[in-house]
């Protein structure tokens, strides 16, 4: 076999057909098949290489392996070593558990994302030993011939030897939303992947067929160079799992700390034997670490993940709902995230003056008006004959779908969009088509830029229409029609249509101008043969209709979308293969920027330093005519601002881009397997407003994590106050609270409230506020005020007092506290008892940080109070159940305490909505 070797594409493009049939070594019958065997077997198959996935077993594991896991790890060992084996092996089934649950939701995240992958063709056809053959795209080698025609995905790099009328959409690699015109001769366009007479693997052919010639497969093509730029690229520790390891080490010191404290006090102050102080001390490090924190944010963000998915985002790993909370600047492509990606045309413009066309996107809905008045095409020959050239210079179907999803088009887009002009001007296509037959068409191509078509009426006059770029159009016009009549086209008129053009090309509109020619007798085409209409002869003497307008229009939903971004105080980057101007007038129009924006092009781009680009970032900027790397670096230089970046896109030159950012989002109808694979989450509906919604999700889940930190962290100065009160007299005081007794609030009634509150839905006004700084923290000061210092000292004071009303009404101080016995038991119990009514209204303060509960719905957290019910069936089952009394040293109460302990919550309840209320008001003031 000769070796082969893919080249350089711009190189391919400039040499002869016969040269690189040479280079190849293949031939114009195509490759044998034992040469494209051997090829196959040399240089391996035609896909694109996923990034080495790491094995199944790592992945599982990977969850039992967080910081905090491993400090529950610790804490099991260590309540063994205390000789509290049920401890340990409940804290290490909350691991298990929480660990399994982990990796279950990633599994299935993980399925629904391979599911999506649907991108290059099955099957391809190949010129073999001179005949024409259906091969798999996987066994399609470098030098293979092969032909595409539209509807076709283009399975690798080639070089076009044999075209007519090629389009291919290569928004894919470029972002850029127009189909691009293809043809056999060498031309380079404007930025990237614009040779004329090449074609892109991953692109999708609109019209037109061709045959080509394979010069690069897999992982060298341009898709696949950008597939190994993506997996170069490590992704990015998400802020959470940061924030989880840095609160697991707050805590950890904490409770260290705390138990030294305590084990140093019960040896020298209270003398007790080593041995017990040492179990003592270990007791209170395991009773002050949050057992219930993983499992809770393991819920949380699960439930977050269920929540989003109903709102067509799904996410890949747990821990992307809560960074898209923090996120700060969202780095958007324009096409098909925040428009539609369905050309629509918007305006007409004829001699007589200006008409717009009502209705958006491939649906008939809409109708053509003139001062807000629908127009009467009988009474309007010169809009007549605009829309009769729009339905027959057309080569498109447009099919739209019953069910409301995105239409099918079998062509162009633009040439969608005048289909839809004509449909809903009431014109029948087909019917028109077949008054007027077809005798010959012209085909685009980029060097003249007009496509011309030669039908034939019902009398037999043979008629010339042509549809294209304004400029062509007006350099083969010298008549223009008004009023139905055609009349010379001066001077005068050339300036006003140019100045219309320029006017709506401000507005990021594309413009298409019509003209037509009736072949009298006087024509020197008439009575000729149809060979005779050549691009020089027919193309000539025109008359000019006029022109319409036409955009990608914004998505409807989008406007609010943008507002409530900014609402959230998070700015938005758009970064487009698109033009300057169409990028602008977009992003303008729908309020992302003001008009004052700077724009920004790939080759500006690679000019500046980056500390220009840094700058550039951070104010109203737009990026327009990029390249893959360049996205990459526009997220990269945003994040070296400190900036928590979310970037979407759909294409393979968006996937470095969406790896690099801390949260990457692909679209999952158009978006392609190298972007899905790279991003943390999928949008199933390709629509920017549902970011928004998963925002508010991400937010929610870090304020529910944060109730839940307040929550446990209460509870524990209570737990402590009893030993620190047995410690400072000496013993005097018999130890108010058993460590087992401690552990039943940590691991049993604190519990199921906890995972109530992981789950509670977004405060009133979340979306008002900026996005938390991220010198911030879980554990913030706020949290330790309330929960060491308003809700963990009230009840510390309540749960004392109840220890010593109980010893009171035991007959204390006539008699000594009791160290052991009933009366003891009695005593530690109501103290339990207060810490956990005490819990019970923290529960429900817990709820909001700082609107009434009321607002959101007293009830309307069924966890919650399905949590407090157990807690409360729980102590009671320890108060009266002989087995666990004897476990937990609790002993059971008479009428009177529990009306003592019914009695905590209300007014605990009613005192923070008063202060809540009262924050609310200063914040009024203010």
């Amino acid at each position: 076999m000769k070796h082969v070797e893919s080249t350089k594409i711009d190189e391919t493009a400039k040499v002869t057909v016969e040269e690189l049939i040479e280079r190849f070594h293949t031939q114009k019958s195509g490759l044998t098949q034992h040469e494209a065997d051997e090829r196959l077997k040399n240089y391996g198959p035609n896909t694109i290489r996923q990034g080495k996935r790491q094995s199944e077993i790592l992945i599982f594991l990977e969850n039992f392996t967080s910081l905090m896991a491993i400090l529950l790890w610790v804490s099991g060992i260590i309540a063994l070593f205390a000789g509290m084996m049920e401890l340990g092996i409940a804290i290490w089934a909350v691991n298990v558990i929480n660990g399994c649950f982990s990796y279950w939701q990633q599994h299935a995240a993980q399925k629904a994302t391979d599911s999506l992958k649907k991108m290059l063709p099955a099957y391809v056809k190949v010129i073999r030993d001179g005949q024409a053959k259906q091969i798999r795209v996987e066994q399609l080698v470098i030098g293979d011939l092969f032909q595409i025609q539209a509807g076709d995905s283009v399975p690798a790099d080639a070089r076009i030897f044999n075209s007519s009328n090629l389009a291919v959409d290569e928004s894919s690699l470029t972002g850029e939303s127009v189909p691009v015109e293809k043809a056999d001769g060498y031309r380079h366009g404007d930025g990237e992947f614009a040779q004329q007479n090449i074609v892109f693997a991953g692109t999708i052919v609109t019209k037109g067929t061709a045959h080509a010639i394979a010069v690069a497969t897999g992982m060298q093509t341009e898709f696949g160079r950008i597939a190994q730029l993506t997996e170069t690229q490590k992704k990015v520790i998400y802020p959470l799992q940061r924030e989880l390891n840095h609160l697991t080490r707050q805590l950890t010191v904490i409770a260290i700390m705390l138990g030294v404290a305590f084990f140093l006090l019960a040896v020298f102050f209270v003398h007790y034997p080593i041995a017990q102080s040492f179990i003592f001390a270990l007791g209170m490090i395991v009773a002050f670490i949050p057992e219930g924190l993983l499992p809770t944010v393991t819920l949380s963000l699960a439930q977050g993940t269920q929540r989003m998915a109903k709102k067509h985002a799904l996410l890949k790993n747990l821990n992307s709902v809560e960074t898209l909370g923090e996120t700060t600047v969202i780095c958007s492509d324009k096409t098909g995230t925040l428009t539609q990606n369905q050309m629509t045309i918007n305006h007409i413009w004829l001699a007589d003056g200006d008409y717009e066309v009502t209705g958006t996107g491939y649906v008939n809905n809409g109708q053509i008006q003139s001062n807000g008045a629908a127009v009467d095409l009988t009474r309007n020959r010169d809009l007549n004959r605009l829309l009769t050239i729009a339905a027959l210079n057309n080569d498109t179907e447009v099919n739209e779908d019953p069910t409301g999803g995105q239409a099918k088009i079998l062509g162009t887009p633009t040439e969608a969009a005048l289909v839809i002009l004509t449909r809903k001007a009431g014109i029948d296509a087909k019917m028109l088509q077949q008054q007027f037959s077809r005798l010959k068409e012209l085909p685009f191509d980029s060097g003249r830029k007009l496509m011309t078509i030669i039908t034939k009426d019902s009398k037999g006059t043979p008629l010339i229409e042509t549809k294209g770029a304004l400029s062509s159009e007006l350099a083969i016009c010298d008549q223009i029609l008004v009023n139905g009549t055609p009349r010379p086209l001066t001077a005068g008129d050339r300036r006003q249509i140019e100045q219309v053009n320029a006017q709506y090309a401000k507005q990021g509109l594309r413009t298409l101008a019509f003209s037509y020619r009736e072949v009298g007798a006087s024509d020197p085409l008439n009575q000729t043969a149809i060979d005779a209409y050549t691009i020089e002869t027919a193309e000539k003497h025109m008359v000019f209709v006029g022109l319409v307008m036409m955009a990608d229009p914004p998505r409807p939903e989008i406007f609010a979308a943008v507002k409530n971004c900014q609402r959230a105080k998070i700015r938005i980057i758009m970064v487009t293969g698109d033009s300057p101007i169409t990028a602008k007038s977009i992003a303008v129009r729908i309020g992302i920027t003001s008009d004052k924006a700077r724009v920004i092009s790939g080759d500006e781009l690679d000019q500046m330093s980056d500390a220009d680009l840094r700058r550039a970032v951070s104010g109203e900027v737009i990026f327009a005519r990029v390249a893959p790397e360049h996205k990459f670096r526009i997220v990269s230089m945003c994040q070296a601002n400190g900036e928590i970046v979310a970037s979407t896109g759909d294409g393979v030159n968006d996937a470095p881009a969406l790896k690099r950012a801390d949260i990457g989002i692909a679209m999952g109808l158009t978006g392609t397997d190298v972007a899905k694979d790279a991003a943390d989450m999928i949008l199933t509906d390709d629509n920017f407003a549902s970011i928004v919604s998963a925002i508010e999700e991400g937010r929610t889940v870090y304020s529910n994590l944060q109730k839940f930190l307040l929550y446990i962290l209460n509870s524990n100065v209570p737990e402590a106050a009893p030993s620190v009160i047995f410690l400072v007299t000496r013993g005097l005081v018999p130890l108010p609270l058993t460590v087992m007794q401690i552990l039943t609030v940590d691991l049993g009634t604190d519990l199921l409230p906890a995972l109530g509150l992981g789950i509670e839905k977004a405060e009133p006004g979340i979306m008002d506020q900026p996005p938390r700084p991220q010198n911030s923290h879980l554990l913030s000061h706020a949290i330790i005020w309330k929960a060491f210092g308003l809700y963990g000292l009230t009840a510390s004071i309540i749960s004392t007092g109840a220890y010593f009303f109980m010893n009171y009404l035991n007959g204390w101080p006539k008699i000594p506290l009791a160290s052991s016995g009933v009366a003891y038991a009695e005593a530690t119990t109501i103290a339990l008892g207060a810490i956990v009514f005490c819990q019970i209204a923290a529960a429900m303060n817990c709820r909001t940080q700082t609107s009434s509960v009321f607002s959101i719905g007293l009830f309307s957290n069924h966890r919650i109070w399905l949590g407090i019910g157990v807690e409360i069936g729980l102590i009671a089952c320890l108060m009266y159940q002989p087995f666990l009394q004897e476990i937990f040293n609790t002993g059971p109460l008479n009428v009177v305490a529990w009306g003592f302990l019914f009695c905590i919550p209300l007014p605990l309840f009613l005192f923070e909505e008063g202060r809540k209320w009262l924050v609310r008001r200063i914040k009024h003031v203010r």
